[in-house]
C-alpha cells in the first residue's frame, strides 16, 4: 500500500497537453410531460435519484433509442429530457438537485460526451467531449453538488505525418494513418512527439461560475475515473489501469500526490467510497484474493493508509456492486452467485467489534445491474432477468421491492410470440479438466430427449459473464426452433481471478479449445444435434467465433461474427489508443508478441474455413473497426465460400437503435435458420 510511482498523477506539464473544457450551451430538447410511450416493449436502466428521494432520472429506450428520462418514483408521468438521437450511457443527479449529468455517444461511436441539464429540461449544455477526436467520461459529484468530476481523453497533439513513417522505430503500428506507440513512455522514441491519448480529470462547475480545477493527469494508463471525493475535499479516489490490472488510487488533491494504490476487481467502475470523516475507504477489491470482497482501508489524518481489513466476503462469490445507502450508514452489496445476483445491506459499523449482520433484500428477477440510494432509507435497484427486459424497482426501507410505475410490466417488455425461456445452468469440462460454466436455453415445445439444432453464443470481453437475462436475440432464435447454449469459457468473470486469467498469452489457444468442449458437452448430454451446430458471438465473442471456425472447421455448419477481430495486427493498428493499451494485457503486445498474435489470428488460418459466414458490424465502431469484418468476408469469398457482411449505419460497437437491433436479429436468425433447420 505504499505510494506507487509507476504512473504520474500530477499536474506537471498539464498545460501543454490538455486544456480545461468550457461549457457549450445547447437548445432545450426536452419532450412534453407525459410524453408518448412509443415502444411498449421498452426497458429502463441506470437510475439516479434526486436528493429528496422523490424523483429519478434514468435511461429508457421506449422511443427506440436509449434516452434520458425523469419521473416521480410513485407516478407514471415520465418526461423525456433529451430527445436527441445520441445514445445515453450513464446518468447522475447532483446531490444538491440542481443538475442531471449524463454521458452520450454521438453516432453510436466509442467517443463520448458529458452533458448537463436542469431537472425541468432547461439549460442543457455540453460540459466536455465536444472537441473533435476527444472523449469525456462521467465521474462523481462533490458531496455538496457544487462540482462534477469529468475525465477527458484528448488526442495527443503533433501526431507525425504519415509520410514520415516510412522508417518507423520498433514499437510503432499504424492507426488510421497515424501512429500509436505502446510501452515506450509518452513519446515516440527519444525526443519524438507524443502519440497517446492523454487522460485528464477536472472538477467542473456546470453553471460555469467557478473555474475548472485539475484533479489528475494520466498518460500511461488505459482508463481514469474519479469515483469519489471526500466530504472535506482533501482526497480523491481514482480508478485506473487496463483490464485485468485495475487499481484504486487515493490522491491528495492539494498537490495531486498519490498516497496509496490497491488492486481492484474488473467490472463496475464505481469501486468505492470514502466514509463521512474520510478515515475509512470502502472498496470492492480482489486484492490478494480469488474473489472480490468488501475491504475497509483505514486512513490516517493525512489520508495515508493505516490498515486494511476484510469487512465482508463470500466463499467462491464475487462482490460485483457496491453502493452507500441510508446516508452512508449502510452499504448495499450485490454478490454474483454463479451468474445470479443476491442483494443485501450491511451496517458500516458493528457494536463491540461483532461481525456486521447483513439484511437480505428479496429480488423479483435474477440479476442486479445497479443500486442507488433513494431518500433517507430507500434504494432504487435496476434488475434484469430471464423473463423481462431491464426495469427499476423501488426498495422503501425494509419493505419488499416494488416495480416503479414507469418500468413496464414483465409481460410488456418482451416481443409477441412464445413466452421467454428460463435457462438452466450447465458446467462443461474443458479438455484439460477445467470446469466451465454457461446457460442452456431450450426452444419452447421441443420434446425432452430430442437433440436440437443449437447455436453456441459466445460473449464478449473476454471478461464478461453469461447471465440468465432476457436477450431478444436468443428469443428470436428460440422462436424459430433453435436452442441456444451460452457458455463461459476461460477468461470469463464470475468464476474467480484464476479462471479469468487462464486465457492470457498462449492460454488463448485453450479458450478456443473450450468452445469445442462446450459443443461436445451439449451433444453428449443429448441436448444438441451434432450435425446442426452453429457458433456466433459479439466483440471478443466474434473473434472466438472466427477462431473456432478455422481451428475446428468440421464442427459447425455456419458462423456469425459480430464486431469481432479477425487479425490482431490490424486490430491493434486500427483500434482506439486507450483500448490498444488495455488489450495488450489480455492478448499480447503487438510488437513483442507479434508471432503469438499472428498465430492466434483467424486470418492466418483462413484457408481452413469451410462453412458459410455472416459478419455484422457497426459502421461507426471505433473499438473494433469494420475492416476486421470486411477483410475476413473478402478472404472467404476469394476462397469460394458464401460470406456476407451486414454493416449497420449509425451504430458503433454496441447496437443501440431499435431498428438496427431488429435488423441484426432477423438477419442473423434468417441466416442460422436456413442452415440449421433445413
Amino acid at each position: 500500500m505504499a505510494a506507487d510511482t509507476r504512473h504520474r498523477l500530477t499536474a506537471e506539464g498539464a498545460a501543454g497537453t490538455a486544456t480545461a473544457p468550457s461549457a457549450q450551451p445547447l437548445a432545450t430538447a426536452a419532450g412534453p410531460l407525459d410524453a408518448p410511450r412509443g415502444l411498449v416493449a421498452h426497458a429502463c436502466w441506470y437510475p439516479s435519484v434526486d436528493p429528496t428521494g422523490e424523483y429519478a432520472a434514468f435511461i429508457c429506450d421506449r422511443g427506440g433509442v436509449p434516452q434520458l428520462w425523469t419521473a416521480p418514483l410513485g407516478g407514471e408521468e415520465a418526461r423525456l429530457l433529451d430527445a436527441g438521437p445520441d445514445h445515453v450511457t450513464e446518468v447522475s443527479w447532483s446531490p444538491d438537485g440542481r443538475w442531471i449529468a449524463y454521458t452520450v455517444a454521438p453516432g453510436g461511436s466509442g467517443h463520448t460526451r458529458v452533458l448537463c441539464v436542469r431537472p425541468d429540461g432547461s439549460d442543457r449544455r455540453i460540459l466536455a467531449g465536444a472537441e473533435a477526436g476527444s472523449s469525456a467520461y462521467l465521474g462523481c459529484w462533490t458531496r455538496d453538488g457544487s462540482g462534477l468530476a469529468v475525465t477527458i481523453a484528448e488526442p495527443a497533439s503533433d501526431r507525425p505525418d504519415p509520410a514520415d513513417l516510412a522508417e518507423r522505430p520498433a514499437g510503432w503500428t499504424e492507426r488510421d494513418g497515424h501512429a500509436t506507440l505502446l510501452d515506450a513512455g509518452a513519446h515516440g522514441g527519444e525526443g519524438g512527439p507524443p502519440v497517446r491519448d492523454v487522460l485528464t480529470a477536472y472538477l467542473l462547475d456546470p453553471a460555469g461560475v467557478t473555474a475548472p480545477a485539475l484533479l489528475a493527469e494520466e498518460s500511461e494508463a488505459a482508463t481514469l475515473r474519479v469515483c469519489d471525493l471526500s466530504a472535506d475535499g482533501r482526497l480523491a479516489l481514482l480508478r485506473r489501469g487496463p483490464r485485468g490490472g485495475r487499481e484504486a488510487v487515493v490522491v491528495r488533491l492539494a498537490d495531486r500526490a498519490p498516497l496509496c494504490t490497491l488492486p481492484v476487481a474488473d467490472g463496475d467502475p464505481w469501486i468505492g467510497r470514502f466514509s463521512a470523516d474520510a478515515r475509512t475507504l470502502w472498496l470492492r477489491s480482489d486484492h490478494d484474493r480469488e474473489f472480490a470482497a468488501l475491504l475497509a482501508l483505514d486512513l490516517d489524518a493525512s489520508g495515508s493508509p493505516a490498515g486494511l481489513r476484510v469487512h465482508a466476503a463470500r466463499e467462491a462469490c464475487d462482490l460485483e456492486l457496491l453502493s452507500a445507502v441510508e446516508h452512508g450508514g449502510r452499504l448495499a452489496l450485490v454478490w454474483n452467485v454463479h451468474g445470479t445476483s443476491e442483494l443485501e445491506t450491511l451496517p458500516v459499523d458493528a457494536p463491540n467489534g461483532t461481525p456486521p449482520a447483513p439484511r437480505p433484500v428479496p429480488l423479483d428477477h435474477e440479476v442486479v445491474t445497479r443500486v442507488v440510494p433513494a431518500g433517507a432509507y430507500g434504494m432504487l435497484v435496476a434488475l434484469s432477468g430471464s423473463q423481462r427486459r431491464p426495469g427499476v424497482w423501488h426498495v422503501p426501507g425494509v419493505a419488499p421491492p416494488v416495480r416503479t410505475p414507469w418500468s413496464a410490466r414483465d409481460e410488456e417488455t418482451v416481443p409477441p410470440g412464445p413466452p421467454p425461456v428460463r435457462p438452466v445452468p450447465l458446467r462443461p469440462t474443458a479438455r484439460d479438466g477445467l470446469l466451465l460454466g454457461g446457460w442452456y436455453h431450450r426452444a419452447p415445445g421441443r420434446p425432452p430427449g430430442e437433440p436440437a439444432p443449437c447455436v453456441l453464443h459466445l460473449h464478449g470481453g473476454p471478461e464478461e459473464q453469461e447471465r440468465p437475462v432476457f436477450d431478444p436475440l436468443y428469443h428470436e432464435l428460440l422462436g424459430r426452433g433453435l436452442d441456444v447454449f451460452a457458455p463461459d469459457v476461460r477468461g470469463s468473470s464470475g468464476w474467480g481471478r484464476s479462471f479469468r486469467d487462464a486465457d492470457l498469452g498462449t492460454g488463448r489457444f485453450d479458450a478456443i479449445e473450450d468452445v469445442a468442449a462446450c459443443a461436445a458437452h451439449v451433444v453428449e448430454a443429448g441436448l444438441a444435434d451434432p450435425r446442426r451446430l452453429a457458433v456466433m458471438g459479439h466483440s471478443y465473442g466474434g473473434y472466438l467465433t472466427l477462431a473456432s471456425l478455422v481451428w475446428h472447421p468440421d464442427l459447425f455448419r455456419t458462423g456469425v461474427t459480430v464486431c469481432g477481430m479477425s487479425d490482431f495486427g490490424t486490430f491493434f493498428a486500427g483500434t482506439e489508443p486507450w483500448l490498444a493499451e488495455s488489450a495488450t494485457h489480455k492478448y499480447g503486445h503487438p510488437e513483442r508478441d507479434r508471432a503469438l498474435l499472428q498465430a492466434l489470428s483467424p486470418m492466418s488460418r483462413v484457408d481452413a474455413l469451410r462453412v458459410p459466414l455472416l459478419a455484422v458490424h457497426g459502421a461507426h465502431d471505433t473499438n473494433v473497426p469494420p475492416g476486421e469484418s470486411e477483410q475476413i468476408v473478402l478472404a472467404a469469398r476469394e476462397r469460394g465460400l458464401e460470406a456476407e457482411l451486414l454493416l449497420l449505419p449509425g451504430e458503433g460497437h454496441d447496437f443501440r437503435r431499435a431498428e438496427s437491433r431488429r435488423q441484426f436479429r432477423r438477419t442473423a436468425a434468417d441466416w442460422l435458420e436456413r442452415r440449421l433447420m433445413f
